[in-house]
């Protein structure tokens, strides 16, 4: 697994794909399957069920700290509607072309958003989370670190982190860059920390990659265009960084291609997996490892042929999901349940060992 080091410096060389003896199990917010994202909670329990890496989605206060927010609108994933305090906050910014009307993690101190509480983000999907609302506090960047490394000692195993950049051109508008504050923070945790760092944002990407040799990964969605390019009126969408060129772009700054999973194995009509797109090989071809995103085991999120009954919140066969996509040699997958990822990932090493 790939080390840290903050000091300027060229990426490695794309041709040269990072490489690791299976796929690895990216804990997508922590156990989010489980307990409500982004927490301290979800991310331990990610560990103790097996996860390689655990994966916060940075944002940044008032004051400058990085804290693990599935977006900056925080309605939804705390109890700050039940705040009369912070009531004359809620307010309508335009974030990423989006105009978003709720409560925004810039307009806190961190000291703030610790008096708030965490709730369930999927709460009609995830009625067993919802038993753990406003138990569990807003995790900073640096007390995750903090717990990474304390569960890698008492485990025994090595455990990474996989931020992920949100909205970082925005927040650098409001004067609140994440670069900093980052790179800041992971030096302070030494060189045996594995880590690898995602943006849906080439620019930000490309301005760590001049600062720092850490493994960046090109997130790319279904649909769409990167935020960054969007502001700048630079009219190419997610898709032109899926061909030949864009991939050979992609890894002259990164060296991981983070793609939707309906990018690799497209689903037809009827919601059944189609064959695959050969993206996996294309980006492979480039210098890229492939991680997918993101896996859950309950039927609202599977293909059709994978769904068991008709109730959304019901689990469907994860373990099928996973046996097509691993089986087109994905690097790493991203899983709300890092135990099945990690059951299934067991399963095909297996099945290759097996004699033909």
């Amino acid at each position: 697994m790939p080390g840290l080091d903050v000091r300027p410096s060229t990426p490695p060389p794309a041709q040269v794909r990072l490489s690791h003896d299976s796929p690895l199990v990216i804990a997508h917010r922590g156990a989010s399957g489980y307990r409500p994202e982004h927490t301290l909670e979800a991310y331990r329990l990610a560990i103790a069920l097996g996860a390689d890496f655990v994966e916060p989605d940075l944002v940044v206060t008032a004051d400058g700290v990085l804290v693990a927010r599935h977006e900056n609108e925080i309605a939804a994933t705390t109890d700050v509607a039940h705040h009369p305090e912070f009531a004359s906050r809620r307010t309508t910014k335009e974030v990423d072309g989006r105009t978003v009307t709720g409560w925004f993690v810039e307009d806190f101190t961190v000291a703030e958003l610790k008096t708030l509480r965490a709730r369930e983000r999927l709460p009609s999907l995830r009625q067993h989370n919802q038993l753990y609302d406003d138990r569990f506090a807003v995790p900073t960047f640096d007390e995750i670190l903090d717990l990474v490394e304390e569960e890698s000692l008492r485990r025994g195993r090595t455990v990474g982190v996989c931020p992920e950049t949100k909205h970082p051109t925005y927040f650098a508008g409001l004067g609140l860059p994440h670069e900093e504050a980052l790179l800041e923070a992971l030096g302070r945790f030494g060189s045996e920390l594995p880590v690898y760092i995602q943006s849906f944002e080439p620019w930000a990407l490309r301005r760590l990659a001049r600062r720092s040799s850490l493994p960046l990964v090109q997130l790319v969605d279904a649909g769409g265009r990167p935020p960054d390019f969007h502001g700048a009126g630079d009219p190419r969408m997610y898709s032109d960084l899926l061909t030949p060129s864009g991939l050979r772009e992609i890894s002259t700054y990164a060296q991981v291609l983070g793609a939707h999973k309906s990018l690799l194995v497209p689903r037809s009509s009827d919601g059944r997996l189609g064959p695959p797109s050969g993206l996996v090989e294309r980006a492979h071809d480039a210098g890229l490892s492939v991680f997918a995103w993101t896996f859950r085991n309950e039927n609202a999120f599977l293909p059709a042929d994978r769904r068991r009954g008709v109730e959304n919140a019901a689990y469907g066969d994860a373990f099928g999901e996973y046996a097509r996509f691993l089986d087109l040699g994905v690097d790493a997958v991203f899983t709300d349940h890092p135990d099945t990822a990690a059951a299934a990932v067991a399963e095909a090493a297996l099945d290759r060992a097996r004699p033909a």
